[in-house]
């Protein structure tokens, strides 16, 4: 019986034909080499099929699937997770890269800590060809000893590019995944953080790219179909948001009881202090964007 890889990598992917090469190149040329490769084509139009089918034909390690219709963002990277069989997992975006020790470096990292539950790198964002525009700050206090520490850190407001570290898949597989609504990559950062540790690795390995394509470009109502066409058509009272899915987790998940109720404590502070942003949001029309 063949032993199953000890990383999983899972690759969604719509219409991602721009960049695609340079990002499979990336995760080909690992140092680190016991991965598979799960690409999720989420009905693409464009050569993405044709690309991911060509590698696949090259390398025995890449794994091609193709959704018959766009089942939107976050059901076709939880696809990418439930096709994975490693110790191991990452997500990876095909108009990123990384450098070809990040896989070794964030396997190690976790290795030597069985209670952590992430290993990241340090994130570059850069412009549309590639060139370094900026490096993204740290969260602190994302590997405290206690729960509440790194909830409280995992809370405040960065840009979540952790979300593309490794994970222990038997840990991630306890979250909501990428939940069906914008943001949610914070809710999951939440939950992991509420599991174990989140660790540092204190290098620029991972390449966030900026572009005129990407979803932060999107209009609301344009992010809502583009995370998931079938939850943007649900009235917009039973969508799930982030404070009251924050609150199930701290419910939900393994926590003793003075850690549940510390971190209850820290939600609650948070939610106070961000009142008066979250009502001026809410009152504030809406105007579609064109990318």
């Amino acid at each position: 019986m063949t032993q199953p890889p000890r990383v999983s990598i899972g690759f969604p992917v719509y219409n991602g034909e721009t960049y695609l090469e340079e990002a499979l190149d990336a995760l080909l040329n690992q140092t680190f080499t016991d991965f598979e490769l799960i690409i999720s084509d989420n009905a693409s139009s464009d050569r993405t099929e044709a690309i991911c089918r060509d590698y696949a034909s090259r390398d025995a390690r890449i794994r091609y699937y193709r959704n018959a219709e766009n089942l939107g963002a976050a059901p076709n990277y939880n696809r990418t997770f439930g096709l994975a069989t490693g110790e191991y997992f990452k997500w990876a975006a095909d108009d990123d890269r990384c450098e070809p020790t990040l896989l070794a470096r964030c396997v190690d990292r976790l290795d030597q800590h069985p209670a952590a539950v992430l290993a990241y790198p340090r994130t570059v964002f850069t412009k549309p060809d590639g060139r370094k525009w900026w490096t993204a700050k740290v969260a602190p206090r994302l590997a405290a000893e206690t729960p509440h520490q790194r909830f409280e850190a995992a809370i405040a407001n960065f840009w979540c590019v952790e979300v593309f570290g490794l994970i222990r898949r038997e840990q991630l597989a306890k979250t909501s995944l990428i939940a069906s609504y914008y943001g949610s990559d914070k809710l999951l950062l939440a939950q992991l953080s509420l599991l174990g540790p989140l660790l540092l690795v204190d290098e620029p390995l991972f390449y966030r790219r900026c572009h005129a394509n990407q979803s932060s470009r999107l209009s609301h109502e344009e992010r809502e179909i583009w995370i998931d066409s079938q939850a943007a058509k649900r009235s917009k009272l039973w969508r799930p948001r982030n404070s009251v899915e924050l609150f199930k987790s701290v419910l939900r998940l393994p926590l003793s009881w003075p850690e549940r109720l510390r971190c209850l404590g820290v939600l609650w502070q948070k939610l106070l202090s961000n009142l008066p942003q979250t009502l001026a949001h809410r009152l504030q029309p809406r105007v579609p964007t064109k990318v």
